[in-house]
């Protein structure tokens, strides 16, 4: 009888083990931000297509969203950040592998309006038209794009002529949605949002001149959860590929230098 039971009991640790075993080998959970919501379907279809035994699951959100959801808990391998700033954070609160961190692509801002008629030749000019009503950008204490929009506006020395008009999304991909809308007049958005297929023939868009906002950063990193993943390396790895690069391009990212 107890020869049995000690026969039983090792095969439930075996058991367990294996079940522990099974979510590291083959599936995959990223936490991505908003910006990077278009792109990630042609860039998870690449990575499968050379891992196809690893299933991968997403969470769009703003990048300070997200961290505060990791360093709760949150159940995520993969961390794809707006900017390096936020990867730096969950590093530093523990939730991160420091030895991961790395850029994976450059983020380029633009303004955008779909409303017929409204002249979107220069940034200050569009900011101050009295028949803009609405500006949208995303909320910046937790979307790196919202701050830089609150960068080119402080630069710009339109801090105070915009306040009035100001509406926030909790994203970059909600204030992207206000402006196709039509519920703002136009918006600081991600170039990869205006580039993808849902949006690419609607309205116009002017690109803010880099020198006016701190470089958007998109950086990758392993959480705490994912450390022992073999699949969170492989992604990795996969971003900085040429085939992961040539479809940042398409989304309008440029490159980060080596």
């Amino acid at each position: 009888m107890l020869t049995f039971i000690r026969r039983s009991f090792y095969l439930l640790l075996l058991a367990a083990a294996g079940i522990a075993r099974v979510p590291a080998q083959d599936h995959l959970s990223i936490a991505a931000a908003a910006n990077l919501v278009y792109a990630l379907d042609p860039l998870n279809a690449e990575f499968g297509r050379t891992h196809p035994g690893i299933k991968v699951t997403r969470s769009i959100g703003a990048s300070g969203s997200l961290v505060a959801q990791i360093e709760n808990g949150a159940p995520y391998d993969v961390f794809l950040s707006a900017d390096m700033t936020y990867a730096q954070k969950l590093v530093q609160a523990g939730g991160g592998e420091a030895a991961s961190l790395r850029p994976f692509a450059i983020g380029r801002l633009v303004l955008w309006t779909t409303r017929p008629g409204l002249a979107i030749d220069s940034v200050a000019a569009l900011v101050r038209d009295p028949s803009v009503h609405r500006l949208a950008i995303a909320n910046p204490r937790t979307a790196p794009y919202g701050f830089a929009a609150q960068e080119v506006l402080a630069r710009l020395q339109l801090t105070e002529t915009a306040q009035p008009k100001l509406v926030q999304g909790e994203n970059i991909s909600q204030t992207a949605e206000f402006v196709e809308t039509g519920n703002a007049d136009a918006g600081f958005v991600a170039l990869s949002l205006v580039l993808a297929s849902a949006t690419k023939n609607r309205g116009r868009w002017l690109e803010v001149p880099a020198e006016l906002y701190s470089p958007l950063t998109q950086a990758a990193l392993i959480t705490r959860q994912g450390r022992d993943n073999p699949a969170a390396r492989a992604y990795l790895e996969f971003l900085t590929s040429p085939a992961a690069q040539a479809i940042f391009k398409q989304f309008g990212y440029a490159s980060p230098k080596p």
